[in-house]
């Protein structure tokens, strides 16, 4: 049995620069959950999760004994559902309102239109169909028109404390429509350039539209207020899920053009996993024109926040030291190759790193958690550690890379961490055991063999198995046991191919030495039953790391679900356009979750490893 380390352990992080925000939530271990709004639904939910559904989930987490529930990010994405690519790092998306707590929802006329939408978007699907958000916005259209004027001075009131962003917002989805929804550099030269008096201009003869985008912001705000009570009453906490950058299309870029650095984009460089790297699209920040505003965008972006969360989650927190800029000019098959880090000077990275954090820090009363994963510059370990920053340890990544590659110990997991089995942007742990263990990535072994000038094909067909490599995953063929086997077929001295035999040694055999890991006997099961699974989840509650979140999907892993590429379960393939991304859905009901074989197995397990 390995000791779970005790909750005393972390009194250090009461003498950080987080202390306040620690002593605000309690310094003890927890267990929660993470999942995107879109993956939930009741059987009351109208095409796609809503914000008050939330409370069903609360309810469960409260039962299973899971305290924070890590939500994705609900800001509104317009009309191409990308959460990490919003218009807006205020507003949320309208499409998660729910009608029926809308004030004047039945005398609006509509209930027969709303029953057709139930029949048109029937909750039961695989997959979010998010044609839903136009139609809703239609109806919302209708309750509004009936209930114009009737609350004005509580609007008013509500447009008043968000001021800084509300305005801007709301003139800018209203251009965005007017404009058939094209991007703000396309538009006519003074509403591009956010001329006044043709701001002015437009706003007047668009006044009702105006309105209607300000009215959805405050019902959004109401509704997600009054789950955040339910949440304070059920002891569940929530974590936020900020965005680190914005879409190019978005009201806080066209608002603010100066704080953006538009001739670039930012990414991520080549790595183990991503062989050409990332270009994401969005534009990085220019933090010298930020400073000289003193960050007012950052500091709203957390006071906004902080109605809703208890935490936040720091989305790409390593793009604070650093973030890799690739020019607006590079054709986009090289994908995030040729680029450059901003600052490109590395004596620099810790300094800005400590100095943007702390303005965080010193802004809101939220707990702040890092996305350190990546190519992380070793100056985050040292600051994350500093400020008491709880990072990411995901169980499959935590390994000995220099030279035994075993996976670590729960004890050696970093105490400010949250410990991790997957995340939105990985295969699920069913996917992982299933397809993507002992493999390696197609494209990087196909970028290592031209880089030792071998013929990628050949050296292919040698090394892997076809019939058991898939989703662009290659599984080494069993005879390739040791790397004398492997140097032969390669044909060429160990010190030109040291990058491929560093993949062989963290990929061939890592099942069993997972398997040896969790402490289990006899040959490795090639399935994830319920019993397995719960193992894994216990060694990841057991890390001496802080919080342990995992995706709902791996708490459902121990569910008897029916069979199927579990590859499918993932939320998100980075780098890859398709419709599968962003639409996974829950196999169960918010209100079957109650009912689960599980539930007591799951707080069994948080209890056993004082997470309770």
């Amino acid at each position: 049995m390995v000791k779970t380390v005790s909750p005393r352990n972390y009194g250090s992080f009461l003498i950080s620069a987080t202390k306040k925000q620690w002593q605000r939530i309690g310094l003890k271990r927890r267990a929660g959950v993470a999942a995107a709004l879109f993956s939930l639904r009741t059987r009351e939910s109208l095409g796609v999760g809503e914000i008050p559904d939330l409370k069903a989930f609360i309810d469960w987490c409260h039962t299973t004994g899971l305290s924070i529930i890590q939500l994705l990010p609900l800001n509104d994405v317009g009309f191409d559902f990308t959460p990490y690519d919003s218009q807006s790092n205020f507003a949320l998306d309208p499409m998660y309102l729910a009608l029926n707590p809308l004030r004047l929802f039945k005398k609006a006329g509509i209930k027969s239109e709303v029953t057709a939408l139930r029949k048109k978007f029937p909750v039961r699907l695989e997959r979010v169909n998010y044609a839903i958000k136009g139609e809703k916005l239609r109806i919302l259209w209708k309750i509004f028109e009936k209930e114009k004027g009737a609350f004005r001075e509580e609007l008013g009131r509500f447009v008043e404390v968000q001021k800084s962003w509300i305005e801007d917002y709301a003139v800018f989805k209203v251009m965005k429509s007017a404009f058939g929804e094209s991007s703000w550099q396309s538009w006519e030269a003074p509403l591009k350039d956010k001329q006044p008096e043709a701001v002015k201009r437009f706003c007047s003869e668009h006044s009702a539209e105006i309105e209607f985008q300000k009215w959805l912001q405050w019902q959004l705000f109401e509704q997600f207020a009054d789950v955040k009570k339910h949440a304070e009453s059920k002891g569940v906490l929530l974590m936020g899920d900020l965005p680190f950058l914005v879409s190019r299309d978005s009201a806080d870029v066209w608002s603010h053009q100066d704080y953006f650095k538009l001739d670039l984009s930012a990414g991520a460089p080549p790595d183990l996993y991503f062989a050409n790297g990332q270009r994401w699209g969005m534009p990085p920040y220019d933090w010298g024109k930020m400073a000289q505003h003193g960050y007012d965008y950052q500091i709203q972006k957390l006071k906004f926040a902080e109605n809703f969360y208890d935490f936040f989650r720091i989305d790409h927190a390593v793009g604070l030291f650093r973030v890799w800029t690739i020019p607006l000019h590079e054709p986009s098959e090289t994908g995030g190759m040729n680029g450059a880090f901003d600052p490109p000077e590395e004596a620099v990275w810790e300094d800005h790193g400590k100095k943007l954090f702390s303005l965080m820090i010193s802004n809101t009363k939220m707990v702040p958690c890092a996305e350190d994963l990546g190519t992380v510059p070793d100056c985050s370990y040292k600051v994350l550690k500093e400020f008491a920053i709880p990072g990411m340890d995901v169980q499959r990544w935590s390994k000995d890379w220099e030279k035994t590659f075993d996976f670590k110990q729960p004890e050696e997991y970093r105490k400010n961490s949250i410990a991790v089995i997957s995340t939105h942007d990985m295969t699920t742990l069913r996917g992982w055991w299933k397809g993507e263990i002992d493999t390696v990535d197609e494209a990087l072994f196909a970028r290592l063999c031209g880089f030792a000038n071998l013929p990628f094909e050949n050296v292919k067909t040698k090394l892997f198995d076809p019939g058991r490599s898939y989703h662009g995953r290659l599984r080494w063929k069993n005879e390739i046991s040791d790397e004398k086997k492997l140097l032969e077929i390669l044909a060429r001295p160990e010190e030109e191919v040291q990058e491929i035999l560093k993949t062989y040694r963290g990929t061939y055999g890592e099942s069993l030495k997972f398997w040896r890991y969790l402490g289990m006997t006899g040959p490795c099961s090639d399935k994830m039953t319920p019993v397995f699974a719960r193992r894994i989840l216990e060694k990841a509650c057991q890390t001496a790391s802080i919080f342990s979140i995992q995706l709902l999907q791996d708490w459902l892993a121990m569910e008897k679900l029916e069979d199927g590429d579990p590859w499918d379960d993932r939320v998100n393939v980075p780098g890859l356009m398709s419709e599968r991304n962003w639409s996974w859905c829950s196999p169960y009901f918010l209100e079957e979750l109650q009912g689960l074989k599980r539930n007591a197995d799951i707080k069994e397990l948080v209890k056993k490893t004082d997470r309770l």
